[in-house]
């Protein structure tokens, strides 16, 4: 899954996944297009970060518990404020220190743009 976005829009991103609950709307969506409805942060007691997409919603739910969810919302907000772009790859791996097993993979694109500059 690939997240664009805004400054703004990934600060606020980042907020909410520190938070532990909350949603982000995207664009209209439709069965045909595969575009996302949203994001959906939620709080949960179980150990790492879980990345998931709801088919049926289509929207990306990123649960977890505290400490895991703020290692991903200090990436997010860093790629927000990166000022040279870039991208941050959001990728399980055994043994990963935050992600939990079965995550779906996320790519968060920098404002900026994809490849940070020279």
């Amino acid at each position: 899954m690939d997240i664009t976005a805004t400054e703004k829009e990934l600060a606020h991103l980042a907020s909410l996944i520190a938070e532990g609950a909350g949603f982000i709307s995207t664009a209209p969506t439709s069965p045909q297009n595969h575009t996302l409805a949203g994001i959906e942060v939620r709080n949960t007691p179980v150990s790492g970060v879980h990345i998931r997409l709801d088919g049926q919603t289509q929207i990306i739910v990123i649960s977890g518990d505290a400490e895991s969810r703020a290692v991903l919302s200090e990436n997010v907000h860093a790629m927000a404020t990166a000022e040279d772009g870039g991208h941050l790859h959001v990728d399980y791996f055994p043994g990963h220190y935050y992600l939990a097993e079965g995550s779906l993979p996320l790519v968060i694109n920098s404002p900026h743009g994809g490849m940070p500059a020279q």
